[in-house]
């Protein structure tokens, strides 16, 4: 008896350098186009038994754009980044550049004030770790690629430094498959159709 959890990584709601903490910005045109352009290769995941959501306005948008009627998870929300909510990383290191740097470098660091790395990959994790397990159960879960890096770290069991060298794109799929305290990454085949340079 195992899980099969597929994350969606939300649609992009801006450019990405200018990607925010905690970013709450809804999806913009560009990001609804991206969803349509896609839809037809992500719309079987709708078939999982359970499907849900990052509690961000983007998240939730993707989710009902690919029709998964998504709940929402609260679980599943980005790390707290404290006073740094809402700035890009360049404008945290333009005003706290020794903070950044210590955020950076030891996972168990909160200068911001809000969430460390260690606790946030902690949380998810153990939202994975509680999912309801069948018989080949299926799940959906739309989310930010920083919750979705945070789940590849935990069900490694990675060190956390590896967080920082995972790169989430825009409406890509990540599975992990197992159950609690017992997962595996799992690749799956591009069907040629789908395959862009």
């Amino acid at each position: 008896m195992s899980l099969r959890v597929t994350f969606v990584a939300a649609a992009r709601s801006s450019p990405l350098l200018a990607e925010r903490f905690e970013d709450d910005r809804p999806l913009d045109q560009a990001g609804w186009q991206e969803v349509q352009r896609v839809i037809g290769e992500l719309l079987p995941l709708a078939a999982a038994e359970l499907r849900y959501c990052s509690p961000t306005p983007r998240s939730r948008a993707t989710g009902e754009g690919l029709g998964y009627a998504p709940l929402v998870q609260l679980a599943l929300r980005d790390c707290d980044m404290g006073r740094w909510r809402g700035l890009t990383l360049g404008e945290a290191m333009a005003r706290e550049p020794d903070l950044v740097d210590a955020w950076l470098a030891d996972p168990r660091a909160t200068p911001h004030g809000g969430e460390s790395l260690l606790g946030f990959i902690a949380r998810v994790g153990g939202w994975l770790d509680t999912r309801p397990v069948g018989d080949g159960g299926r799940i959906v879960a739309v989310a930010e690629p920083s919750v979705i890096r945070a789940a590849v770290v935990y069900a490694l069991k990675a060190p956390p430094s590896t967080y920082w060298n995972i790169d989430v794109r825009p409406l890509s799929t990540t599975t992990v498959t197992g159950l609690a305290g017992r997962w595996n990454l799992r690749f799956d085949a591009v069907p040629a159709q789908s395959t862009r340079p």
